[in-house]
């Protein structure tokens, strides 16, 4: 399957964000945020509700319905590995949205969420935790 603009933007936020990650010094990483003791943990807060999320849309099957064991917690590899964690779910989330219909629903925590509007609300969270370092 071709990737759509929607794809994309969504492959180059998490590109764009990843690189910001990767790009910080220690001490950069290891500071504050509002909410977060540190970007760090700012960025994995981030990584672990797209590995969820990801895992969620995997799940979807032709049907509609959902079947896997549940995720589990993405770990905690180190201030360092954030950008790379980033990277590596939010394409995991890309792709299995990419394979979806936009109205397939998508079982998130907090309820069931349309395949195109997961995409938009994970381009959001991107854009929000990028403005908050």
């Amino acid at each position: 399957m071709s990737e759509t603009s929607d794809e994309k933007t969504l492959a180059e936020a998490v590109d764009a964000l990843a690189d910001r990650f990767r790009a910080m010094p220690q001490s950069r990483l290891l500071g504050a945020v509002p909410g977060h003791p540190s970007r760090a943990s700012a960025g994995l807060a981030l990584a672990r509700w797209l590995a969820v999320t990801a895992a969620a849309a995997e799940a979807v099957r032709a049907d509609g319905g959902a079947d896997g064991p549940p995720a589990h917690e993405l770990p905690d590899a180190g201030a360092f590995a954030v950008g790379d964690q980033l990277a590596v779910v939010g394409h995991d989330l890309a792709a299995a949205l990419a394979a979806l219909p936009g109205d397939a629903e998508v079982a998130l925590p907090d309820g069931p969420v349309a395949a195109a509007a997961v995409r938009a609300l994970a381009v959001r969270r991107l854009a929000e935790v990028s403005a908050a370092l």
